[in-house]
């Protein structure tokens, strides 16, 4: 079921989803930890850091099909904590808190997407044997 043309692409995209901000939080390091700051964030240098690289290497790993069922799981938690602590559109009003509240959803449909996915992948030791191996191949 995990190598359904449906699911490839879906676990592409949504790994592209993860990737390619990843990649921004480092091109654009300054204004990255500029909207963590006006969100009152502390210890935002790691913070940037951590996200980045969990959003690079989380979305290689899904593009690439490896512990895709962690991932996804991980990738739910994070959109939890983003939008709670980056689209608190609660705390807005006007034209920001419109384009908040759509953010806020948008990645409500992005976890929901992560869920399915989720459901539908195997799920792997994290024993260092094989690691690098798709979940199909070791599955």
């Amino acid at each position: 079921m995990t190598s359904s043309p449906s699911i490839l692409i879906g676990r592409f995209l949504l790994g592209l989803y993860f990737l390619v901000p990843g990649i921004m939080k480092f091109a654009d390091q300054a204004g990255t930890l500029d909207y963590m700051q006006s969100h009152e964030i502390g210890f935002t240098l790691p913070l940037l850091w951590f996200a980045g690289l969990t959003n690079i290497i989380g979305g290689l790993l899904l593009i690439l099909g490896r512990h895709v069922k962690f991932v996804a799981f991980g990738f739910v938690v994070y959109i939890l904590i983003v939008n709670f602590m980056l689209h608190d559109f609660w705390t807005m009003s006007g034209d920001a808190a419109l384009r908040e509240t759509q953010n806020f959803i948008k990645n409500l449909g992005i976890l929901a997407g992560l869920l399915v996915l989720a459901g539908v992948s195997p799920m792997r030791s994290l024993k260092l044997d094989d690691w690098w191996r798709s979940d199909k191949a070791v599955g």
